[in-house]
This record gives structure tokens, C-alpha cells and sequence, in this order.
């Protein structure tokens, strides 16, 4: 039970019980249960401040793992970057350089994109900076390989074109050194057989029995193979494609015709002495872009250095040509 209290009453020198009112137990219990009501949403926000609910610490644990594998992707992008960046030194350096064609500029590999904000979706977050860099930098790395990519592309059709080059370059002695009695005659004024004058030879002179196989010295296609032009006898002429044709004179007999293809090495026909020649022999001649050239500047696909010195040296002697 609750304890009954008294006051003193001066007036009545007594003591007079004291009656609660309703109303003052009623303001009471409303100020009791506000304060309480206080005092819960107060430790509410002091929780909620300091201390952490499960799905709150699974958040954090989520942000936390996905900072670190932004920062690994960074890591990765590095050392992306640092390959491509290696591949694309070596690709001005040394692929462009080799097949002579114009470096890639640095600006180009390296762009940006301008314009409008690509990121503006990804702005107002705690990690937004990080997010927004990241997203640049894949970007950036992207738009780089793609350059690199159609440049290795280019490369790649260079080399082919370059493969094709030198398979079609007349590269190699049409007769062989084992068939050959001498080279009578090089590239140069020389003494003509018949008229004893000197004249200008456009060719080569190969002595080697009738019937010595001659071989194509390139990749090409047979254009003539006939007797028709002055002074050549049976002849065949092979265009090889990038300005290159090669021509073969005073034949035995052929061994292709018109239209066909040859490869390096293939057997074309056999020494003979037809036309204006003195004796069994090949007249050999070279054109790029239809102007005679020196052919001792094409035999690095068959001979050796020594042999090379020695075919030099007879060429350059302002002998007697066979034709």
C-alpha cells in the first residue's frame, strides 16, 4: 500500500492529511511517460550514431570489398597499360619503321572523349571520384587497344605485302653457277660482236651449253614467250608486280607459256643461241617501273658473298657481250 502523508496546518495547529489530486496525478504520469518517451528516442540516436545493426555491418563489409576490387582493377589497368604501352613503342619503333609507313601519333593512342559529361550517373556517391576514375581510365584503356588492334591489323597486311615483295623480287641467278662456262658480258658499255662498236648492253651475259636450264629468278607472271621482239630470238618476259619484269633472251625452246604463273626457281626453258647472239648463251635484263636496271643488284637470294665478289668483279669488265 502507499504510504499516507501529512502536512502541518499552522492555522488549526494540526496535522492534516494530504489528498493528491487527479488532475496533478494525471500531469504526472503524462511528464513521467515524456520523459521516458524522451529518454528512449534520445538512447535510439545515440544507438543508431555509435552502434552498428547486422545489416548495417553487412553493408560495410560490401563497400569494403568492392573499394578493394576497384583498387585491383586499378592494378590490373596498370599493368595493362604498361604492355600496351610497350607494344605500341614497338610498334612505331620498329613494325612501322620496318615496313615504312607513318607512326601512330601519340594524341591518337591517347585521347580522351570530349563533349558531354559520360559519368554524370556515377557523380553523388561517397565513392564517386574513385568510380568516375576508374570508369575513365577502362574507357581510355579501351579506345586504345581498338588503335592498336586496326594498327596491328595494318602491320599484319604490311607484312604480307612485304612477304609477297620479296617473293616477287628477281632475287636469284637464273642459270646455275654449277651450269654456267663464265659470265661473258655485265650491265654497261660494251663492244657489240658484230658492228665492233660500243654500245650500250642492257643486260647480262650467261655462257652455258644449249640446253642449260633457266630458272624464273621471282614470283610472277608469264607475259611473253615468243620471238617476235628484234634481236632477243625466242625470249620470255615474267612480270613480277610492283613495277618488277624480267626478261630471258636468246632461248633453246620454253618450258611455260603466256598467262602462266611461276614461282622463284621454276624451270622457264633452256640456253640456246637464237636471235642476234654470237653463241649459246642467256641475255638477262631486269625493268622497274619499264626502265632497265643493273641486274647484279638482284642475286642475294642465290649466291654467296665470295661468289658474289667474283660475278661483280667479271661484270665490271668492259669486255666483247655475245649479242
Amino acid at each position: 500500500m502507499s504510504k499516507v502523508k501529512y502536512y502541518y496546518d499552522p492555522e488549526s495547529l494540526s496535522y492534516r492529511k494530504i489528498e493528491r489530486r487527479k488532475r496533478t496525478t494525471i500531469k504526472y504520469a503524462f511528464m513521467f511517460l515524456l520523459g521516458s518517451a524522451l529518454f528512449g528516442l534520445l538512447f535510439v540516436f545515440i544507438a543508431s550514431q555509435y552502434v552498428e545493426s547486422p545489416k548495417e555491418r553487412a553493408l560495410k563489409r560490401e563497400l569494403q570489398n568492392a573499394q578493394l576490387q576497384f583498387q585491383l582493377l586499378n592494378k590490373k589497368m596498370e599493368e595493362a597499360e604498361t604492355v600496351l604501352a610497350n607494344v605500341a613503342e614497338r610498334d612505331n619503333n620498329i613494325y612501322r619503321v620496318y615496313f615504312e609507313t607513318n607512326p601512330i601519333p601519340e594524341e591518337q593512342r591517347r585521347a580522351g572523349f570530349g563533349g558531354i559529361n559520360r559519368y554524370k550517373s556515377l557523380e553523388g556517391f561517397d565513392n564517386s571520384k574513385l568510380i568516375i576514375e576508374t570508369s575513365k581510365r577502362i574507357d581510355i584503356l579501351q579506345k586504345q587497344i581498338v588503335v592498336q588492334s586496326k594498327s596491328l591489323d595494318e602491320i599484319a597486311k604490311l607484312a604480307e605485302e612485304k612477304e609477297k615483295l620479296l617473293a616477287a623480287i628477281p632475287a636469284i641467278q637464273p642459270v646455275r653457277n654449277d651450269d654456267l662456262k663464265r659470265m661473258a658480258s655485265g650491265y654497261g658499255m660494251r663492244s657489240d660482236p658484230f658492228t665492233k662498236v660500243r654500245k650500250m648492253h642492257w643486260g647480262m651475259d650467261f655462257t652455258a651449253p644449249r640446253g642449260t636450264p633457266i630458272y624464273a629468278s621471282g614470283d610472277g607472271v608469264v607475259v611473253r614467250a615468243d620471238s617476235r621482239a628484234t634481236g632477243y630470238g625466242r625470249h620470255i618476259r615474267i612480270d613480277h608486280g610492283y613495277g618488277y619484269v624480267s626478261l630471258y633472251a636468246h632461248m633453246y625452246k620454253y618450258n611455260v607459256k603466256k598467262n602462266q604463273k611461276v614461282k622463284r626457281g621454276d624451270l622457264i626453258g633452256f640456253v640456246g643461241s637464237s636471235g642476234r647472239s654470237q653463241a649459246p648463251h642467256l641475255h638477262y635484263e631486269i625493268f622497274k617501273d619499264k626502265k632497265r636496271i643493273n641486274p647484279i643488284n638482284f642475286y642475294y637470294g642465290s649466291l654467296t658473298a665470295e661468289e658474289f665478289n667474283k660475278l661483280l668483279e667479271h661484270a665490271s669488265l668492259e669486255n666483247q657481250s655475245l649479242d
